[in-house]
C-alpha cells in the first residue's frame, strides 16, 4: 500500500482529481481569490515535511527531531521580511497560521480582549466575514460572536470607502482594533487616513492584505507596512503560493509620550495566540511552500506577472463598460472587477449560475445599496488566475465578450421564468436554452484550452 501510486491504490479518487484538472484547464477561473500555484509549491506540499509534528517555534519545540524543520521555518520568516522590505529589528512574522481566517482570529485573540471592540469594512460593502460580519438576526462570523464589532461602510453613490463616516464612528464606538482590509473592493486603500483615524482612539491598525499581497510584494499597490501595527495575509491569492496565512507584527517603540517610550508587546501575544491558543502543530509542508513562493515573489518574472494582472483587470473593466455594464467605482486599481448587474435587471445568483454552466467560474456578490446579502445585485471578477495562464489584454476583451453573452442569456432565461431562483434554474434546463448554453460553453472551453496551467500534468 505504502508505495503504490494513486492510480494503483485509489483510481476512483484519481478520476475525480483528473476531472477537476480538466475543469480548471477548459474553463475560465475568474474568482478573485483563486490562483494556480507553481509546480515547486506543489512539490513542497507533497513532501516529507508533511510527516513531521513540530508544536512550538524554532528552537522551542515540544517534540524532538525538528532541527531541519526549524531551518525551513526560519528561512520562510526571513524571506517574508525580505519580500516586503522589512527590517527584522522593526518587524517580526508568524508563518504558522493555517490560512487567512485563522490568522485574523489569532490577532483578535492576541490584542482584543473578549468582547472588546473592533471595526472592519461591512461584508455587503466589500469586507470579509472575519472582519466582524453579523446581521440583525444572527452573528455570522465567530469574530462577531466573541468580539463586539461595528462595520464601516461605502458611500453608495460612489462605491468608495466613506473615511469621514469611519472617523465619526470611531469617535463614538472607540474600537481597540481597526481593520484596513477588503474581500471585494477594487480600489487602493488609504492607509495614511486609516492611521490618522486609528490614532484618534489609540487603536491598533491591522492591515489585511490577503487579496493584494502579491501586488504589494511587486510594489504595484500601496504598502500597509508604512502605517499599520499588524498586517495579515493569505498566501494563495495574488501571492500565488499555498493555502496558508501570515501575521506580521511591529517591534520596538510604538510611540513616545511624556512618560517615556511605549514599546510594542505584540510578538509574544501573537505567537501565543497562534500556538497554543488556536492551533496545534504547524503544517510544515505549507510553510515550505510559502518559503518558495516568497522567493518567486522577489523575481522580475513575478513583477511582470503582477503588472499583467493589473493590465488585465483594467482591460476587463473597460471591456464590460464598453458593452454597457456598470463597474462599481467606475474602474479598478487592483485585480478585482466588481460588476453591478441591477441596472440591466439581473442579479448575481442568476448570472453566476449561467456563467458556471458555460465554464466561467466567478462568484455572486453584494454591491453598494443592496438590502440583503441573500439577494446580491452583482458579481466579483478577478484576473490573477487567468494572468497566470498567460492571458493578455487582447484576450481579456474576448473574455468580456463571453461574459456579455452569458449575461444576455441569463436575461433571456429570466424573461421566461418565474420569480424565484429555482424557477430560473428550471427554465434554464429547457432544450431551447440548453442548446445555447452548449454553444457558448464550447466556445469558452475552446478558447480557454489554448492557455496552459502550471503544476502536474493530468491532475
Amino acid at each position: 500500500i505504502l508505495n503504490q501510486t494513486l492510480d494503483e491504490s485509489d483510481p476512483d479518487l484519481l478520476k475525480l482529481l483528473k476531472k477537476e484538472k480538466e475543469r480548471q484547464s477548459r474553463g475560465l477561473e475568474m474568482i478573485a481569490s483563486e490562483n494556480f500555484t507553481s509546480r515547486s509549491v506543489l512539490q513542497c506540499l507533497s513532501s516529507c515535511l508533511h510527516n513531521k509534528y513540530s508544536e512550538g517555534y524554532p528552537g522551542q519545540r515540544y517534540y524532538g527531531g525538528n532541527e531541519f524543520i526549524d531551518e525551513v521555518e526560519r528561512l520562510c520568516q526571513q524571506r517574508a521580511l525580505q519580500t516586503y522590505g522589512l527590517n527584522p529589528e522593526e518587524w517580526g512574522v508568524n508563518v504558522q497560521p493555517y490560512s487567512g481566517s485563522p490568522a485574523n482570529f489569532a490577532v483578535y485573540t492576541a490584542v482584543v480582549e473578549p468582547h472588546g471592540r473592533i471595526m472592519g469594512l461591512d461584508l455587503p460593502d466589500g469586507g470579509h466575514l472575519t472582519h466582524g460580519y453579523f446581521t440583525e438576526k444572527k452573528k455570522i462570523s465567530a469574530t462577531s460572536m466573541f468580539f463586539e464589532s461595528m462595520p464601516y461602510k461605502l458611500d453608495p453613490s460612489t462605491g468608495l470607502i466613506n473615511y469621514d463616516q469611519l472617523e465619526e464612528l470611531v469617535k463614538l464606538f472607540k474600537p481597540k482594533l481597526i481593520i484596513a482590509g477588503i474581500s471585494c473592493y477594487p480600489r487602493d486603500l488609504n492607509y495614511k487616513r486609516f492611521r490618522e483615524i486609528a490614532d484618534i482612539n489609540n487603536a491598533y491598525l491591522m492591515g489585511d492584505m490577503a487579496h493584494v499581497s502579491g501586488l504589494v510584494a511587486a510594489k504595484l499597490a500601496p504598502s500597509p507596512f508604512e502605517y499599520c501595527d499588524i498586517v495579515t495575509s493569505t498566501t494563495h491569492k495574488t501571492l500565488r503560493g499555498p493555502r496558508a496565512g501570515l501575521i506580521f507584527y511591529r517591534k520596538g517603540v510604538r510611540k513616545v509620550t511624556k512618560a517615556g517610550e511605549e514599546k510594542y508587546d505584540l510578538e509574544d501575544k501573537i505567537n501565543q495566540a497562534v500556538f497554543p491558543g488556536l492551533q496545534g502543530g504547524p503544517h510544515n509542508n505549507s510553510i515550505s511552500g510559502i518559503a518558495t513562493a516568497l522567493k518567486q515573489a522577489q523575481t522580475k518574472a513575478f513583477y511582470e506577472y503582477q503588472s499583467q494582472v493589473l493590465a488585465n483587470s483594467k482591460c476587463l473593466a473597460k471591456g464590460l463598460q464598453s458593452r454597457g455594464y456598470t463597474v462599481v467605482t467606475g474602474g479598478t486599481d487592483n485585480h478585482i472587477v466588481w460588476v453591478d448587474l441591477r441596472p440591466i435587471g439581473l442579479n448575481g445568483s442568476r448570472a453566476e449560475k449561467v456563467l458556471e454552466d458555460i465554464s466561467i467560474a466567478c462568484n455572486k456578490n453584494t454591491v453598494p445599496g443592496d438590502k440583503s446579502a441573500l439577494n446580491p445585485g452583482g458579481i466579483r471578477l478577478g484576473t490573477p488566475a487567468l494572468s497566470t495562464r498567460g492571458l493578455k489584454e487582447s484576450d481579456m476583451d474576448k473574455v468580456a465578450e463571453f461574459l456579455h453573452k452569458g449575461f444576455q442569456l441569463a436575461l433571456e432565461v429570466k424573461s421566461k421564468s418565474g420569480p424565484l431562483l429555482k424557477d430560473f434554474k428550471s427554465t434554464l434546463e429547457n432544450s431551447e436554452f440548453q442548446e445555447k448554453v452548449k454553444n457558448l460553453k464550447d466556445a469558452v472551453e475552446g478558447f480557454a484550452s489554448r492557455f496552459p496551467l502550471p503544476g502536474y500534468e493530468g491532475y
